[in-house]
């Protein structure tokens, strides 16, 4: 019997046999759990973050985190490039008011879902010159009696994301930028959220360990009954339904049905994860005779709109290795923003082994007018990668500040260190496959006309 005919169901007088009954509904229910696993993602990954920053103390609407990040953060592709301000208002009591004094500032607000609200800084209607800004909870009607950009968030729990980019190399004073954010109740200004510096902490601000089992569907029931119906996602709400998982009901799936979600579960997360670093289409190659990859698909588009509707492809390639999303995150515009590429492959086209040595020719001058960066991931945590070096990126503003900046630059990637690359070299580990971001912050015309452009990983 061939492939083809395993899957049809057999009919009689144009009526189903009774075992293909059972095999149909058990094929529609698997389906709708897998499609559904995958649009829920980014609302499961935006708790994760949460919850992350809740564990250390850190309680909604009450105090901020600021963070120098590294390998002992575990977060979908964080970065130690600037330091991060993160936290969960929540609006259920009235809007909140994020003043940002001017400087250089990179932030936005998100909500429950992931779906930008607003970028603030350099990349948002302030411009890097200070603004006061008022988030509004769902069905709020009264006027804001504020000079303030107004936005309105359609769930009551928004995440606040801050970057403060350490000029000159100074990440201190970009830790103290960070504290000048005043954020506060509207009405209560004197009320301010609290700063916790957690750059010292272990924290897991990510749904790994939720995200192939049931936690993941009791996670996602807990946060959509918590929070205000998305008119856009109906049909997906009602996939949901089919599957026993409806907002404010119980969360009680029966011994089958708990089987076929933890299934859904693993096969929706691997089947991601293929998009991720296995992709297929054509428009994420960033050189056709190299081997890296856009990291966003969509350009200039904080939801992954299209003309045709939601590029879901490139929605859940991005969520499954990364968090938060904004416009100015996949603007690809001279002077704006940042560039990120994707490298997962060396020059042969195999995957990245941490068992193997590798060397990256970077050209320069890097087209970069603030600064660039290059850092390494674990493929499975999809976080810093952790070994002995305790470090995971190479940065022109830190660890190759010192190095000539008119000769091309070889780096280094392995186990163990070459003699005499101690300030070009991350250290891998054995066993565990890897992956990087190259990062270029206030990129010039050379990054994308071609005529720069990084080498391929080559083994050593």
């Amino acid at each position: 019997m061939t492939g083809v005919e395993q899957d049809r169901y057999e009919f009689r007088d144009g009526f189903p046999e009774a075992d293909a009954v059972g095999r149909a509904w058990a094929d529609v229910d698997f389906q709708r759990a897998v499609t559904a696993y995958r649009f829920w993602y980014p609302t499961v990954s935006l708790e994760g973050i949460l919850n992350g920053n809740r564990e250390v103390g850190l309680t909604d609407g009450k105090a901020i985190g600021i963070v120098a990040a590294g390998p002992r953060q575990v977060g979908f592709t964080l970065n130690s490039d600037t330091p991060y301000g993160s936290a969960a208002l929540d609006l259920r009591d009235g809007p909140m008011v994020v003043e940002l004094p001017a400087g250089a500032y990179i932030g936005l607000l998100d909500d429950h879902h992931q779906r930008w609200i607003t970028d603030m800084g350099i990349p948002g209607p302030d411009g890097g010159k200070g603004g006061t800004y008022v988030v509004t909870p769902p069905g709020y009607d009264r006027d804001v009696e504020l000079d303030a950009h107004v936005v309105h968030s359609g769930s009551f729990t928004v995440l606040l994301a801050l970057r403060s980019l350490p000029l000159q190399g100074d990440q201190d004073a970009a830790l103290a930028a960070l504290r000048a954010v005043r954020v506060y109740r509207l009405g209560a200004h004197e009320q301010t959220l609290d700063f916790v510096d957690t750059t010292e902490l272990d924290m897991d601000n990510t749904c790994l360990r939720w995200e192939d089992g049931l936690e993941f569907w009791r996670v996602l029931h807990r946060v959509l009954s918590d929070e205000p119906l998305v008119a856009e996602f109906t049909p997906m709400y009602g996939l949901l339904a089919d599957l026993g998982i409806e907002r404010g009901g119980d969360f009680a799936p029966d011994r089958d049905t708990a089987a076929l979600l933890e299934r859904a579960a693993r096969a929706g997360r691997d089947q991601m994860l293929v998009s991720a670093f296995a992709g297929r289409r054509a428009d994420r190659i960033a050189w056709a005779d190299r081997g890296w990859e856009w990291v966003g698909l969509v350009e200039d588009n904080g939801d992954f709109r299209t003309e045709s509707g939601f590029d879901l492809d490139a929605r859940e390639r991005w969520f499954i290795q990364a968090i938060i999303a904004s416009p100015a995150m996949f603007r690809r515009q001279v002077g704006g923003g940042s560039l990120y590429w994707l490298g997962v492959r060396d020059g042969a086209g195999d995957f990245l082994d941490g068992g193997n040595h590798y060397t990256l020719d970077i050209p320069q001058p890097v087209p970069a007018k603030l600064f660039w960066s290059i850092t390494v991931y674990d493929a499975a945590t999809r976080s810093q990668v952790r070994a002995e070096q305790n470090s995971a990126a190479l940065r022109s503003l830190f660890e190759l500040r010192d190095l000539p900046t008119d000769e091309p630059l070889r780096l280094h990637f392995g186990p163990t260190c070459p003699p005499g690359a101690e300030q070009r070299w991350l250290q891998t580990v054995p066993g565990h496959g890897w992956f990087v971001y190259l990062r270029i912050y206030g990129p010039e015309q050379a990054a994308f006309d071609g005529s720069w452009k990084p080498g391929d990983f080559e083994r050593a």
